[in-house]
């Protein structure tokens, strides 16, 4: 098998078509230094930032391609925003303008569901879920930043610290959980009416994965999806919890903006890779959970760096300290950084998350670490939260 060199995939690029079909993107100055370790390819695509969701297929294709040559085990490609001048700048034509599509209505609200009651939670008056002691949302801007990987090494984290750990899957559309954590089957109940969640590597877990097959797409609307998530959270027998970690679905659009609202959340974590345009999509992330008064617990830097295997030299192929900097200028905590390892997606993929299969690697030793951080985020906000409560004293 011969060996791939960054020729032949310079060479191979060279066949994606630039955004509208303008040249190429290797002519275009788009790609980045291209990366190979162990058969394994890595670069970014540069691309303005307001473009930067219709530039997926490019970044697919792009992908595809290098796949595609031989020797070549993987390819890792990012979109990515540098910025130049003070600016954001990508040599791209810009885009012819086109009418504007017609609004939709924004999709009703679901509608409550009776629930046993229970005891007040201190977050704005949402009813807490019996038998959790707290609820941590983790989120992201922008799919494809590793939040759903991120988010089950923090759960795993959280237990192997000692805690007593849930995971709910609140992707309705694209749920991970039952591959990530290698659990198959349905879901039992409880007197017909809760459902037992399932449970390995010491994790209770409920995703929608267990409750239809994985070909079957979703197409419901915004009240169904919100009716399934209210049933998912307080029609589970999740306790006894010290906490229960929510995967929650990418982006900042109703359904995330409703659940922050209707749950009472103790925090939530944001995931972000360091280049400029995951960070503009962690930044409404942030600003959606101020909206409605959840704290911050901090912000992970995925993809933060790429150590080669054989030289063990650091690489920073997507930028590095982005989320970092993001972090400080927010006055948010910092969390850690997750580097871009192989190990770390296969495990996921496999069913076997790093922090379970390799509890004594350094990876599974960052998630442990940034798990503490969350922790330690979640007494500190309980007890700020407290100390505002005016005591009423009667003499």
């Amino acid at each position: 098998m011969m060996a791939v060199t960054k020729e032949i995939v310079i060479e191979r690029l060279k066949t994606v078509n630039g955004p509208d079909f303008t040249g190429n993107i290797v002519d275009l100055g788009l790609v980045s230094e291209i990366f190979i370790a162990d058969s394994k390819v890595f670069f970014s695509i540069t691309v303005p930032a307001a473009r930067a969701q219709e530039m997926e297929p490019l970044r697919a294709a792009a992908e595809r391609v290098v796949k595609a040559i031989p020797g070549v085990a993987n390819a890792v490609v990012a979109l990515t925003a540098e910025k130049k001048g003070g600016g954001m700048e990508a040599p791209v034509p810009p885009r012819q303008s086109s009418q504007a599509a017609p609004s939709r209505p924004a999709p009703q609200a679901a509608p409550q569901r009776p629930a046993p009651q229970a005891p007040a939670s201190h977050s704005h008056g949402k009813r807490s879920v019996p038998g959790i002691d707290a609820i941590i949302a983790v989120a992201s801007g922008k799919g494809g930043v590793g939040k759903s990987t991120t988010a089950v090494n923090l759960a795993l984290g959280l237990a192997a610290n000692g805690l007593k750990v849930g995971v709910l899957d609140a992707d309705i559309y694209g749920p991970s959980m039952p591959r990530l954590l290698n659990i198959h089957g349905r879901p039992q109940t409880v007197d017909g009416k809760v459902l037992k969640p399932m449970q390995n590597y010491g994790l209770k877990v409920m995703s929608m994965g267990f409750l239809v097959d994985e070909e079957t797409p979703m197409i419901w609307r915004g009240p169904m999806v919100m009716s399934a998530l209210a049933q998912m959270l307080r029609e589970v027998e999740w306790g006894p919890l010290d906490v229960l970690v929510v995967d929650m679905p990418p982006g900042t659009g109703d359904a995330q903006l409703t659940m922050a609202q209707q749950v009472p959340l103790a925090g939530a974590v944001i995931v972000s890779t360091p280049q400029d345009l995951a960070l503009i999509d962690a930044r409404k992330g942030l600003n959606m959970f101020k909206k409605v008064d959840v704290p911050l617990l901090g912000i992970v830097e995925n993809m933060s760096y790429f150590l080669a295997p054989d030289t063990g030299k650091r690489y920073d192929i997507f930028g590095h300290g982005g989320a970092r900097r993001e972090a400080e200028r927010l006055g948010v905590t910092f969390l850690g950084e997750v580097p871009l390892e192989m190990g770390i997606r296969e495990s996921s993929d496999a069913g076997t998350p790093v922090v379970a299969s390799k509890p004594d690697g350094a990876e599974a030793k960052i998630y442990r670490d940034i798990a503490s951080k969350v922790w330690d985020r979640v007494q500190e906000e309980r007890g700020a939260a407290e100390a505002a409560v005016p005591s009423i004293v009667f003499e």
